[in-house]
């Protein structure tokens, strides 16, 4: 079911408010987090050179707009929102009744239940603990817990706040939005402006053997070029949320060609820029990288400046993290892999107000918990497999597809390429650092599969889930929205 959302038409559905302009936005916001200020070390480190980090930096940029590429072809092949988990369910569903689903499902388990709230749950973290840097010199005489409980207070009031605006309707999101990337990406030029002045007064020992000290380990190459990839994770953005996108046909492709590219330029040259300030051991050892640059590069009156860029990007993309999963749940309501209920649309606003619920309460239940990074590592890793599935989905669906609408499709050594690196990308942790927990993502998985084959595959029911659905609806004033004509 496509959305055309047309409330003066009396539907009650969801609305196509996001623009090119919007979606740009929407990547931006995702790709650029807290890393690049706080820790983009780890590719420095294992590359060993500053000639060869920047290499590296460029290629993962350029690997991620190919595989960025290929899911725009795969949006207009499969016009729906939801990424990988809707490509899945058309190019694995009609192989096999059963099996077929599991990807889809399983999917839909990961990011639903645990990945995406996990990771909002650190966004607003890591928001608090910039937040309050301002104030440290106030502050100092806080004993330690209750300082922890003032960083756990903000963040759980920055998740309701952006709980409250995706809850409230997607213009309001969409304005909120726009706003924190022009902020996140002008704290982005503005680190590089400082990068450009420390070089214009002479400062470029640091740069004059760029290639001494590369690493000869193959090992060492692989884990450069791992650690990259990932921080430029978040090129599916655009793709999650396809039916909020005007011209989804166009204006995903034209996002992507101008989102990963930005961010390409943008990480590319925030990393010369610091390791034209620190040595490579200041850098690996510093506790946020910016703000070890800032207190060298920029005059104390300017020292604001890093942890608001921190605060702003944090922000940004927690609540377009937020945003994207919420849409994933909706979708996967639909197909019924979760309650039905979360596919279910504010009345007025317009908004799947159940799936955006649940997953303040699931970041909420994260924020809590504790050591939230554990649960983003031993689950993290099924990112990829899942990009490597949607991948294998392209190359199925070229075969069993060939006459849907294909605006324009990727030479298909991309999607084979980018599955190489897909299977790379989720051996090579297990195969660096094996550990009990790559057993526990096994295990949720299985756990997943079994909820699938009671309640997804046998139908299974009981007056509970039906209470509990007219529970959300009450609470959420949401109904089931109408079907396309």
């Amino acid at each position: 079911m496509r959305q055309h959302e047309e409330k003066e038409n009396g539907r009650i559905a969801l609305k196509r408010e996001l623009g090119l302009f919007s979606a740009v936005s929407i990547i931006v916001a995702v790709m650029i987090g807290s890393g690049i200020f706080v820790s983009p070390t780890s590719a420095l480190e294992k590359s060993g050179s500053v000639g060869f980090c920047l290499i590296v930096w460029i290629t993962c940029g350029i690997l991620s707009l190919l595989g960025a590429l290929a899911f725009a072809e795969l949006s207009t092949v499969v016009p729906r929102s939801g990424a990988e988990y809707a490509y899945f369910i058309e190019a694995f569903s009609p192989l096999h009744r059963y099996a077929g689903q599991i990807p889809a499902f399983v999917c839909s388990w990961v990011y639903v239940v645990l990945l995406r709230p996990a990771e909002v749950a650190v966004v607003m973290l890591t928001f608090a603990e910039y937040s309050v840097q301002p104030f440290s010199n106030y502050l100092e005489d806080l004993p330690e817990e209750s300082m922890s409980r003032l960083k756990k207070f903000i963040a759980v009031l920055a998740l309701g706040l952006i709980t409250y605006i995706n809850l409230t309707s997607v213009k309001l999101y969409v304005r909120v939005q726009n706003i924190f990337t022009i902020c996140k990406i002008v704290a982005c030029v503005f680190v590089i402006g400082g990068g450009i002045w420390w070089l214009s007064t002479g400062h470029t020992q640091l740069l004059e053997k760029p290639f001494r000290g590369t690493t000869t380990s193959l090992g060492d190459v692989a884990l450069a070029f791992y650690s990259g990839l990932w921080a430029y994770d978040g090129w599916t953005s655009a793709a999650v949320v396809t039916e909020e996108i005007q011209r989804p046909e166009v204006n995903i492709l034209r996002s992507i060609l101008i989102a990963v590219p930005l961010i390409t330029v943008l990480y590319v040259s925030m990393n010369l820029m610091y390791m034209a300030a620190l040595t490579i051991p200041e850098m690996v050892g510093a506790r946020a990288v910016a703000v070890l640059w800032a207190d060298k590069v920029l005059p104390s009156w300017l020292s604001f400046a890093v942890p608001l860029g921190v605060v702003l990007s944090t922000f940004g993309c927690g609540l377009s993290i937020q945003f994207g999963v919420s849409r994933l749940c909706y979708v996967a309501g639909r197909e019924g892999h979760v309650p039905r209920v979360f596919s279910f649309v504010h009345i007025e606003k317009l908004t799947p107000a159940a799936a955006v619920a649940v997953q303040g309460i699931l970041a909420l239940v994260c924020l809590l918990l504790g050591n939230i990074i554990a649960l983003i590592e031993f689950a993290s890793f099924l990112t990829w497999v899942f990009y490597g599935l949607a991948m294998l989905s392209l190359i199925i669906m070229r075969r069993t597809k060939p006459d849907a609408p294909r605006p324009y499709a990727v030479p298909i050594v991309v999607p084979w390429l980018v599955l190489g690196i897909a299977i790379f990308l989720a051996v090579t942790p297990i195969i660096h650092d094996p550990s009990p927990k790559y057993l526990f993502a096994l295990i949720f998985i299985l756990l997943g599969v079994g909820i699938y084959h009671v309640y997804v595959y046998n139908k299974a029911r009981s007056t509970f889930a039906v209470r509990l659905t007219y529970l959300i609806q009450a609470l959420c004033l949401v109904v089931a929205p109408d079907k396309e004509d």
